[in-house]
């Protein structure tokens, strides 16, 4: 693409790339290092339904856009494909605006991502390692005996989904928090045949039922301290807040630890010493963040007025997905293709304003890092039960996340 970019509203960007397809969902970065060669650091692609955006694949380029929000702004709003969009667009849950902290911009963010931070602050990181490694203990009790488990359902997914509905101050184990969880995931990342719309409808209603709970009978939890910050969010603002909060905490972390566990089961230089080495889990947790991070690419940003960036032409209300994991790739910051296990900036947690609000990295470090520590001291002979090309990726270009993690181990009574 040269001058010729296609007004809004045209579905066919020169050259575009669907983001869609089955194609590079088990490589994507394969997809990342094609559009690289063929577009550079900005590549023309196609959100389902031939959506035309663009896709910010270079380090430089994402902390730009992430630091500029006076050009590339979160109210989605602004896109100028809206009248192409049909109701139960399968990315409607990513980009429909709704009036949460993540479509807010300037004093009204920092108003609301300012409640968030304090009550996610005051989460104490002892006590929260503590219930992680109680529930990682539960969970594992449940298929320690047989010398087998799918991880993935069984470990991954469950364990900070529960850590998350605890602090928000919700019941763990009950039927309508599994229900929660499930419908988040739906919602987050829709299989074959669910209906991502429906679920994320289900998700408002169970939060609204919480946030209820919690203004007649406060305790102390994340809920509670938001309804009752001076800031003084109203309870729909809250409900939208805390989808945020959970959805982050859940789906993204589950994809951390499991990836992290592959990582160690897979890769011959944390073999040898993993049962014995906490820093090796360190390393493979910050070395997952760099080269298989849980969210690849986020919807996104968008143009408030015609502007340059990485030598194309973007217009108004043009759509930008950030390209966290092919950043954090770029061969400009690891020109050896090296990535340094010690160095943490890495876009995983995105940047500038809209990054994940303080201190939710710190928080999910703790899940994961207790998740996956707690299950080598308790199962340390554990191995693949299958060959590591038999591992296969979950169909996203949003998450990157295993469909299962098959083990098998001594087993052991508790």
């Amino acid at each position: 693409m040269t001058d010729a970019t296609p007004p809004p509203g045209c579905p066919a960007h020169s050259g575009a790339v669907a983001l869609s397809g089955l194609e590079y969902q088990q490589t994507p970065s394969e997809l990342y290092r094609s559009l690289r060669r063929e577009h550079g650091a900005i590549a023309p692609v196609l959100l389902d339904g031939d959506i035309p955006a663009w896709l910010v694949l270079g380090y430089p380029e994402v902390t730009y856009v992430t630091s500029h929000d006076e050009l590339f702004a979160r109210d989605s709003r602004r896109w100028n494909q809206w009248e192409h969009i049909p109701a139960d667009w399968p990315l409607m849950p990513f980009v429909g605006y709704q009036p949460s902290v993540l479509f807010t911009e300037g004093a009204e963010h920092q108003r609301r991502a300012g409640v968030i931070t304090q009550a996610l602050e005051e989460v104490d990181q002892f006590e929260l390692a503590r219930d992680c490694e109680r529930i990682a203990d539960q969970l594992i009790d449940v298929f320690a005996g047989s010398g087998r488990a799918e991880l993935m359902a069984a470990f991954a997914h469950a364990l900070p989904m529960r850590a998350a509905v605890q602090f928000c101050g919700m019941p763990a184990g009950s039927t309508d928090t599994e229900q929660l969880v499930d419908d988040l995931r739906i919602s987050l990342d829709a299989a074959e045949g669910d209906d991502p719309v429906a679920a994320y409808g289900r998700v408002g209603a169970r939060i609204q039922q919480l946030v209820k709970e919690k203004r007649e009978s406060p305790g102390p939890d994340v809920t509670s301290r938001m309804l009752a910050h001076p800031a003084g969010l109203t309870d729909e603002e809250v409900v939208q807040d805390l989808i945020s909060v959970i959805a982050a905490a859940q789906q993204p972390t589950a994809n951390w630890i499991c990836n992290t566990l592959r990582l160690l089961l897979t890769d011959e230089r944390f073999a040898l010493n993993v049962s014995g080495g906490r820093l090796s889990v360190g390393q493979a947790l910050n070395e997952v963040l760099w080269l298989d991070t849980p969210t690849q690419n986020f919807i996104g940003r968008w143009a408030v007025r015609d502007t340059q960036l990485g030598g194309r032409q973007i217009r108004a209300g043009d759509c930008l997905v950030l390209g966290l994991a092919a950043a954090n790739t770029d061969p400009q910051i690891w020109p050896e293709s090296q990535v340094g296990a010690e160095n943490s900036a890495h876009l995983s947690f995105s940047n500038g304003e809209h990054r994940c609000p303080y201190p939710a990295p710190l928080l999910a470090d703790v899940i994961a890092r207790t998740a996956v520590e707690t299950l080598l001291e308790r199962l340390p002979d554990l191995v693949l039960a299958v060959e590591p090309q038999e591992l296969t990726w979950r169909p996203s270009i949003w998450m990157r996340g295993l469909t299962a993690l098959p083990v098998q181990f001594t087993p052991v009574s508790h």
